[in-house]
């Protein structure tokens, strides 16, 4: 289904919206010198991370789900021909996951995998199943999505040595396999409320419970004044500073306010979330790009700059949808005033950009 455009209350129309949404793809996928989309053989290709030169499960898998959301079948199917030929693991205790990180050639990087990977992965598939069908072989869409959501869940069962990516109990999506601790940006309640109804059926009572334990898990990681998640946190919420960081409120946390509000988008309120992205709009409301910077989670600003300022902002923008605050139409106008990034990060800012503009536009969908 199509959701209302919410940019119609700054005066931009549906079709001004849609113009943008194509303009800001072409510029992913096919500008000369501000893509981030790779061929790599004939028939497969890659999403860089341009700050790093690499590919990630993260990138490939959101390439996935911008392409299937545009409608382009030929772009999807080269990205997930190289997420299944050089990153899926056929064997050993990732078997069935994928690695999460690879050079632009394919080789591994690092073998473990990242869970927000897999988890979009499967949503994109089943989108593509729902947009175009499933085929035979790779292209059985359902088949793999269903099959990636299985091993997140039994891995341990499935393959000797093997940890799960949820957590069977708490019904919380691990920061990595190993982990006994989590990722706040890590929790997608409203792709997990679509894995309840497309999911192996005996699966779809814990995707249930994993969207409101998620939903529940985000209110209570979030500051009570500030609303700032970590980036990284204890089952309970509690943040968790990781690789020698003194900050709590960094990259990977700009994407709650994102997911908050296309939960909103496609589940409809739940107030503690709507608190969580009022307060996070109003504590950044009338700071600029340049003054954005790494933060505790009381709002205690680091002399460490964001680094991806344009991310911030359009989540921030994203976060409307949910918000309640009175500065939501003025997080609108500056993201429609603001371009993307460009240069040597504009790989993660322009994908949390994209979705943005997507979900704000209402042409974020959760069906065909």
């Amino acid at each position: 289904m199509t959701h209302p455009n919410l940019f119609e209350r700054i005066g931009v129309s549906r079709e001004e919206a849609r113009a943008r949404i194509r303009a800001c793809f072409d510029t992913i996928f096919s500008d000369p010198e501000e893509n981030f989309f790779r061929p790599v053989d004939a028939d497969s290709a890659c999403m860089v991370d341009t700050g790093n030169i690499d590919a990630r499960t993260e990138g490939m898998s959101y390439g996935m789900m911008m392409a299937v959301q545009m409608d382009r079948q030929d772009i999807f199917d080269r990205l997930w021909t190289f997420s299944m030929r050089y990153m899926h693991h056929e064997e050993g205790v990732y078997a069935g996951y994928f690695a999460w990180s690879t050079d632009l050639s394919g080789k591994h990087n690092a073998e473990g995998p990242a869970p927000d990977g897999e988890e979009y992965f499967a949503m994109a598939l089943f989108l593509a199943d729902a947009r175009w069908g499933s085929g035979e072989g790779w292209k059985d869409y359902a088949f793999w999505a269903r099959d990636i959501l299985r091993h997140t869940l039994h891995q341990a069962e499935l393959v000797p040595g093997g940890q799960p990516m949820w957590d069977p109990e708490n019904h919380l999506i691990k920061f990595v396999p190993e982990a006994e601790s989590s990722d706040p940006s890590y929790h997608l309640p409203h792709f997990y409320a679509r894995f309840a109804e497309l999911a192996d059926e005996a699966d779809r009572p814990f995707w249930r419970a994993a969207a409101e334990a998620s939903r529940m898990y985000i209110a209570r990681s979030a500051h009570p004044v500030t609303g700032l998640t970590p980036e990284y946190a204890a089952y309970d919420g509690s943040p968790l500073l990781r690789f020698r960081k003194p900050w709590a409120f960094y990259s990977d946390a700009y994407r709650v306010a994102m997911n908050i509000g296309l939960d909103c988008l496609w589940n409809g309120r739940t107030q503690a979330l709507c608190d969580v992205a009022t307060r996070v709009q109003d504590f950044f409301a009338g700071k600029t790009e340049e003054e954005y910077r790494a933060y505790a989670l009381d709002g205690t600003a680091f002399e460490e700059p964001a680094m991806h300022p344009v991310a911030i902002t359009a989540t921030c923008a994203a976060a409307s949808i949910a918000s309640d605050s009175p500065s939501a139409d003025g997080w609108l106008r500056r993201f429609w005033a603001l371009p993307m990034r460009k240069g040597k990060r504009r790989y993660y800012d322009n994908c949390l950009y994209f979705f943005s503009l997507l979900m704000l536009a209402g042409e974020y969908r959760e069906d065909f």
